[in-house]
């Protein structure tokens, strides 16, 4: 038993320090991605049960103006970590088809290694949109899917940057960092208040996108299936791939149940309302509110000095008969 766990440290541990790129082995957070399960655990702790338990008794905080604040600097950084991804490959000269990992040491592999590196921290900043929807008690926006999102993300980001800072699975960092930028431009609008709303119509639209962007994703990365001359590191890409298709189907079931489903919900509701208000409902001696209607009609036909006494003179008949 002793000997199995040694061979599994040791194996451990040839992976960790031989394995991976030395150029990102002694940068933060990237000697070990137990310190960042650690975070992502605690955050989904807090955001599910702690934070919860801490806003129960405290009124939601208005943070109109520290949301604007947070939304405009991620679309700040979002801008520069996709012109990073573009300037260091993505529009320069990497191939669609496979693009290995530049190793070396030069000015654009190590820039594109570093722009790696930031996009896994922006992984850690966008927790804030889960803290700001708890610290305003908006805990129907603290989903299932929302958190397994931001929780997950830079997990699988550390594997990247730990062993493949760009090539071929970068590809996905490149796309994200680009609906990011329409993302958050839709957030900031948002938090500037309801006199914004009518410019918002394409809220859903941003999930549409969220879903294209896995679809690329998938189509990019298991390509490799098929044909990998760039000798990348085929597991990568099928990992990658592989998350795209759980967030697929996650933000698809999500859009079905905020827009589709709902708006089923409300047509069958107004068809439901639409029925009852033409049925009738009341009834008379036997009669329906027709006979009452219509006796409303004739009333309103005769002169006013004969209209009482007329109305009287029908519901007598209609009650006798």
């Amino acid at each position: 038993m002793v000997s199995i766990i040694t061979s599994i440290y040791d194996g451990w541990r040839d992976l960790m320090d031989n394995k991976s790129d030395p150029r990102t082995r002694d940068w933060p957070l990237m000697s070990s991605p137990f310190p960042t399960i650690a975070i992502s655990l605690a955050y989904a702790y807090f955001v599910k049960v702690l934070g919860p338990k801490l806003m129960e008794n405290r009124k939601p905080f208005q943070l109109r103006k520290v949301l604007i604040v947070y939304n405009f600097a991620q679309v700040l950084f979002s801008v520069w970590l996709f012109y990073e991804a573009s300037i260091t490959g993505w529009l320069t000269g990497y191939s669609y088809r496979c693009e290995p990992v530049d190793y070396s040491r030069s000015p654009k592999a190590l820039r594109m290694a570093s722009g790696c590196w930031w996009y896994f921290f922006s992984k850690f900043t966008e927790f804030f949109d889960t803290f700001f929807f708890l610290m305003r008690k908006r805990y129907d926006q603290i989903s299932t899917l929302h958190v397994i999102h931001h929780g997950i993300m830079p997990v699988s980001v550390w594997w990247g940057v730990k062993f493949t800072p760009g090539g071929h699975s970068s590809f996905f960092g490149f796309l994200n960092t680009f609906v990011h930028i329409i993302m958050y431009t839709y957030y900031m609008l948002a938090a500037m208040g309801p006199h914004m709303q009518k410019y918002l119509w394409w809220k859903k639209y941003l999930t549409v996108l969220q879903m294209v962007q896995f679809i690329l994703v998938m189509v990019h990365a298991f390509q490799l299936l098929f044909k990998n001359d760039c000798n990348y590191p085929v597991g990568f890409a099928y990992f990658i791939g592989a998350h795209a298709i759980m967030f697929y189907f996650l933000f698809s079931n999500f859009y079905k149940e905020a827009y589709m489903m709902k708006k089923r919900a409300k047509d069958e509701k107004e068809a439901k309302a639409l029925a009852a208000a033409a049925k009738p409902t009341t009834e008379l001696n036997g009669n329906t509110e027709f006979y009452e209607s219509m006796g409303k009609m004739e009333e309103m036909k005769q002169p006013r000095s004969d209209r009482t006494g007329w109305t009287e003179k029908f519901i007598t008949y209609i009650n006798k008969s």
